[in-house]
């Protein structure tokens, strides 16, 4: 997967990143990467490449694919568990390393409302024990949207070291599966940020929100500072989307 990969970020597209010593820093185990999210499958694909690049030696860049023969084995991603199901191609993808988690709000592209299912919460307890986890809290591709409030009770309850993880780029030169690469010579970016300071006893859930909203830099203060022009991209793109949709229809 790395192979077929590879070349979507240092060919077709270029990816900057900056943090790799922070990934060396980090022990081998319960450590949680809480991102922004911008496409089902290339952002996380990203992160394996620069994570084990990073293990490997390289300083903010996946030069020489060498790398990929000896990656990081305990390294999982949680994810939709409706969406790992959907093909043959998810289903790798979930074999790859996927903790698939029942959404609690949506399914099936309709609003719903039910109970957490514990065992999902512990498998990504497992998951920690045995390694790193990557999470997108916000639990959509759309930007500026609340974070999921499970994603605090995760950090209360198994204390990992909590890593923010920043990225760009990926919406403009993939489509939403994060598959078919559809712009080319679009500067990508993942930025790894120092592990939170968190105090896992006294601090409230909604305060750990608030502490990675900012962290992942998808605090609803951030639309002040956004150009006016990247908002009104994200509002055509989502009408074409919209558009589509109604085509299909």
């Amino acid at each position: 997967m790395g192979l077929m990969t590879h070349q979507r970020y240092k060919g077709f597209n270029s990816l900057e990143i900056d943090g790799s010593e922070i990934i060396r820093a980090l022990p081998d185990s319960n450590v949680l990467f809480v991102s922004n999210h911008q496409t089902y499958f290339a952002d996380v694909v990203a992160m394996f490449h620069v994570f084990n690049a990073s293990l490997s030696g390289r300083d903010d860049n996946i030069n020489n694919i060498g790398y990929l023969w000896n990656p990081k084995l305990n390294l999982y991603y949680v994810a939709a568990a409706e969406t790992m199901k959907k093909s043959l191609l998810t289903k790798i993808f979930a074999y790859a390393g996927s903790i698939s988690v029942e959404r609690t709000w949506r399914a099936e592209g309709q609003d719903v409302n039910r109970q957490v299912k514990m065992s999902d919460i512990s498998n990504i307890g497992k998951a920690l024990k045995d390694g790193w986890v990557i999470t997108f809290p916000q639990g959509t591709t759309t930007p500026w949207k609340p974070l999921r409030k499970g994603t605090a009770h995760i950090i209360k309850k198994y204390r990992p070291i909590v890593v923010p993880v920043v990225i760009d780029g990926f919406r403009r030169s993939f489509d939403k599966k994060g598959l078919r690469v559809k712009k080319k010579g679009i500067l990508q970016s993942v930025v790894i940020k120092e592990p939170l300071e968190i105090d896992y006893d006294n601090e409230s859930f909604e305060s750990i929100i608030e502490k990675l909203e900012y962290a992942i830099e998808q605090h609803p203060s951030f639309l002040k500072v956004i150009p006016q022009e990247e908002l009104l991209a994200y509002e055509a793109e989502n009408e074409n989307r919209r558009f589509r949709n109604r085509k299909k229809i």
